[in-house]
């Protein structure tokens, strides 16, 4: 209480109060000088407690560029805001997957359940069609379309003609039933490469057949000097294995190989026709077969080709 107050007090109430005597240390010696003061001035009201806040706002102008009190009013957080927006596109693409999934794509889910090589075949795209279209079109570009027949050759024997057919410099022509996959192009390939690597190695010499003709009820013999001593026959040269569509040629330079080289490749590719891969004709010789185009090279285009 300052002075002031204190004063105004003493002058209204016109009290004194004497202090204890000397030597009293009992309260009865109390003794009022003037008695006069109401009692009513011990009833000292207590103050009201007053208590202090601050508020402290981290973006006063608000997220909205000035409209914070609209912030505070929605009582959602910005946390909150994005889970609800998350939550709103997820069952809207839970409403588009079932009114718009594509029925294949459905069919396709239901035959992984029995299926553990289509399943392997489409992975971990299930429930995203256009990416288990292009899983499936990886697939038959790879392997051809039938999944599971083993013997995908033809009954059918392929046609073989000659066309001006040069041995020194001269395409052979192969056209198959369709659009070979990768698999087809490789195994085609192959053969032409095993072939290329006999004769490069002198395998078709009519020179040397000593044994073609003999027996193999007694014990034949085999003249090693004469086969050393005859005159060596191989390939020259070949190129790759080239395809466009469902033709295919390969450029052969057969050098001095004997001719019967033809009739071990025509051997070869019958049982590969009807085994494995579809053969319509085999032609030796010609500039062009089919749509044929020189210098397109663009896969895009149904261009493939194995390197020999």
């Amino acid at each position: 209480m300052n002075a002031a107050a204190a004063t105004t007090i003493q002058h209204h109430f016109n009290f004194s109060l004497l202090a204890l005597p000397p030597h009293s240390s009992s309260s009865s010696s109390w003794r009022w000088k003037n008695s006069r003061l109401p009692i009513s001035i011990f009833r000292v009201k207590q103050p009201k407690p007053l208590f202090l806040c601050s508020v402290s706002n981290s973006n006063p102008t608000g997220a909205n560029g000035g409209n914070g009190s609209a912030a505070k009013g929605s009582g959602t957080t910005a946390r909150g805001r994005r889970l609800l927006k998350l939550r709103e596109e997820k069952r809207k693409r839970e409403l588009d997957r079932l009114h718009n999934y594509p029925n294949w794509a459905k069919v396709l889910e239901e035959a992984c359940r029995d299926d553990t090589e289509l399943r392997a075949v489409l992975g971990d795209s299930i429930g995203n069609p256009e990416l288990m279209r292009k899983k499936v079109e990886e697939r038959v570009r790879k392997k051809g379309r039938d999944f599971s027949k083993s013997k995908t050759g033809s009954v059918v024997s392929f046609k073989v003609s000659f066309r001006d057919f040069n041995p020194l410099d001269s395409h052979i022509w192969f056209e198959l039933y369709g659009s070979p996959s990768d698999r087809d192009v490789d195994l085609i390939g192959s053969v032409i490469q095993s072939w290329y690597v006999m004769g490069r190695l002198g395998s078709f010499n009519s020179a040397n057949l000593q044994l073609a003709n003999l027996s193999m009820d007694y014990d034949p013999l085999y003249d090693v000097d004469k086969g050393f001593k005859v005159m060596p026959s191989s390939f020259h040269d070949i190129g790759d294995v080239e395809f466009q569509d469902n033709w295919g040629r390969v450029w052969v330079d057969l050098g001095t190989s004997d001719y019967f080289a033809i009739d071990v490749l025509l051997n070869c590719l019958t049982v590969l026709s009807s085994e494995y891969l579809g053969i319509q004709q085999v032609v030796f010789g010609g500039r062009s077969m089919g749509d044929w185009e020189e210098g397109m090279t663009n896969p895009e285009f149904g261009y493939k080709y194995f390197k020999i």
